[in-house]
């Protein structure tokens, strides 16, 4: 494990002094990332695991100083510049081989257990960037103070080369320096239209009502799910120049390269026969036809259930309440360093069960850190 590990995390700045650096830090990082890839949660679990699984980081750690206590690992996550390790993450990425191509979703998550009232800290919120094709976290930023989710998401993507990238996130960042970070670069742009434009929506959708409007045949898809059966009918049209009229109303959509107008309806049947119909309106720079908006889109919503989701029922994220200085944003960073590692095994088992084994047997733990040696 030691060989991808170590030259990914060489370069982070060690924030202790004296004595207090009895441990090699990378050594404590290996020990928190192995014991959260097996099942731990907390600095104390990482403590624990490691005492009882001491033969197996033996093998592959020289523990010159012993094994680190729970204070120990408190201590390095609240001091830790989440910058440095960020950018570690990457590198770490960049050595399992992810590329990071197709389409790239960024949303925010709440992290609800990590508030300290007696401080009056709000809980952390962060934005993650997931390739959905290769199922991987590529990145993470918390939003700072004086921030929103919308600067942080900027600021995130500005480290990434994004040429070939279909970058997709939610209504909140249809905005018009977004669009243009995500242009210069190098990717494009998809996004839904939703009540926080309410000008640009009306006007959008009165041209998808207009029977003027060709829009040909939908794209049609169809899921039967949790006794629930949904029909999505996906609409695309190229019809844009008209949006770049100099008619002025106050939520205008500068939007740069615009290329595609959207269309999703989506038609709910539940198992008591009671239907529902939404329409949600998409904007985008790439060439969509109806097919590819339905795959963008899917692959989108996928963060939900292939990141936060399992984070939370996984590795218990809303309930994890470390809560000082910089140890929420970095335990964070580690819970998706554990989560990559896990899911790129290539096995049958699902996440859940993965770690679980790791965690009752050493022979199983090895072969999920075999890819990182």
């Amino acid at each position: 494990m030691a060989g991808v590990f170590r030259i990914s995390f060489q370069g982070l700045p060690d924030p202790r002094t004296g004595n207090a650096r009895r441990h090699d830090l990378l050594e404590v990082l290996t020990i928190a990332l192995t014991a959260s890839i097996c099942g731990a949660e907390s600095c104390v679990d990482f403590a624990l695991f490691a005492r009882d699984r001491r033969a197996l980081f033996a093998e592959f750690l020289e523990l010159a100083g012993g094994l680190p206590s729970h204070d120990t690992f408190s201590r390095i996550f609240r001091l830790l510049d989440p910058a440095a390790l960020a950018r570690c993450f990457e590198q770490f990425l960049g050595q399992l081989g992810e590329d990071g191509a197709g389409v790239l979703a960024i949303d925010g998550k709440t992290l609800r257990g990590s508030f300290d009232r007696a401080a009056g800290r709000s809980a952390l919120h962060v934005v993650t960037a997931f390739a959905s094709g290769a199922r991987m976290v590529v990145g993470q930023r918390a939003v700072a103070a004086g921030e929103n989710e919308i600067t942080a998401a900027r600021a995130l993507l500005e480290l990434f080369d994004l040429n070939g990238v279909l970058v997709t996130g939610d209504a909140l960042h249809c905005q018009a320096q977004t669009a243009q970070t995500i242009l210069e670069r190098g990717g494009d742009w998809l996004f839904p239209l939703k009540d926080n434009r309410p000008a640009l929506r009306a006007e959008v959708e009165r041209y998808f009502a207009d029977p003027a409007a060709a829009l040909g045949d939908a794209h049609v898809t169809t899921d039967a799910d949790h006794g629930r059966i949904e029909v999505r009918r996906h609409w695309t049209s190229p019809e844009v120049a008209w949006l770049a009229s100099d008619r002025r109303f106050p939520d205008e959509a500068a939007l740069p390269g615009l290329k595609t107008l959207g269309l999703i309806e989506r038609t709910v049947t539940a198992a008591d026969q009671r239907t529902t119909t939404t329409r949600t309106l998409y904007l985008s720079s790439a060439r969509l036809d109806a097919k590819a908006l339905a795959r963008a889109v899917r692959a989108h919503w996928s963060i939900e259930a292939a990141v936060h989701w399992v984070l939370d029922t996984s590795f218990d994220e809303d309930r994890a309440r470390n809560r000082k200085d910089h140890g929420p944003e970095n335990l964070a960073i580690l819970r998706k360093l554990a989560l990559n590692v896990v899911r790129a095994a290539k096995n049958d088992d699902s996440i859940r069960a993965r770690r679980k084994r790791a965690g009752w047997s050493d022979d199983y733990a090895r072969s999920i850190l075999a890819q990182m040696r």
